[in-house]
């Protein structure tokens, strides 16, 4: 799943092509979440793989946890939590970017 296929491509006045800003959920922790300790060499889209079988949910694991600014890895000895509910996830990321699936 790439995130940005059903993103709206806009033009500005001087005819540069440019997305529609997306928006992201808040999400909340839930008592099925996996939780772990970052070790060396973890990457987002690496656990998102081991998680979810699909690395482009990278922005799961880092919008729950303020990660991924620019970079995949994780802090050594961070607790990170790996929400459980990636389809509702989804579903309200499309829902919240009008994305009709």
């Amino acid at each position: 799943m790439n995130r940005y296929n059903d993103i709206e491509i806009q033009k500005d006045k001087k005819g540069r092509r440019f997305r529609k800003t997306i928006l992201l959920p808040i999400i909340e922790p839930s008592e099925n979440d996996t939780y772990i300790v970052g070790m060396v060499g973890d990457r987002l889209d690496n656990l998102a793989f081991k998680y979810y079988q699909d690395s482009s949910l990278w922005w799961i694991i880092a919008r729950a946890n303020g990660l991924g600014n620019g970079d995949f890895t994780v802090p050594i000895g961070k607790q990170i939590r790996i929400p459980f509910d990636k389809f509702g996830i989804i579903d309200e990321y499309n829902i919240l970017n009008d994305i009709e699936i």
